[in-house]
């Protein structure tokens, strides 16, 4: 059981590079699916779908970061890696736990994003 979490880690730190760049998009991208789901008010199924899918990918990145921890390596990138993975998934429990108040604050951001952008909404 320890060689195979020992190999897992070696070949997580080897491909690295690799791994953090799938990785990073990977959980942006599926959290923006997930708040893009829950602003448009879809069906629970496909936000739990969605939700699904993107703590799959930060729990990765956390274990990732954690195989770097473990060996002590701690550096800046090491910190935003798992900042990141960290608020994706709690942007995404929000979204299954409270949606109707993540689609508040998705609406105010909605709101102020247009007052800011008026060239973007005027007919042409």
């Amino acid at each position: 059981m320890l060689d195979a979490f020992h190999s897992l880690s070696e070949f997580s730190r080897t491909h690295c590079i690799a791994i953090c760049a799938f990785l990073v998009p990977a959980n942006l991208l599926a959290t923006v699916l997930t708040l893009g789901l829950t602003a448009l008010r879809r069906p629970t199924v496909q936000i739990q779908r969605a939700v699904g899918l993107a703590s799959c990918f930060a729990l990765v990145m956390v274990l990732h970061v954690l195989t770097w921890l473990a060996v002590g390596i701690v550096m800046p990138p090491t910190y935003i890696l798992f900042w990141l993975a960290s608020t994706c998934l709690l942007i995404n429990i929000w979204a299954i736990a409270y949606p109707a108040s993540l689609n508040r604050i998705l609406d105010v951001l909605l709101v102020w994003f247009k007052r800011r952008q008026p060239e973007l909404h005027q007919p042409e």
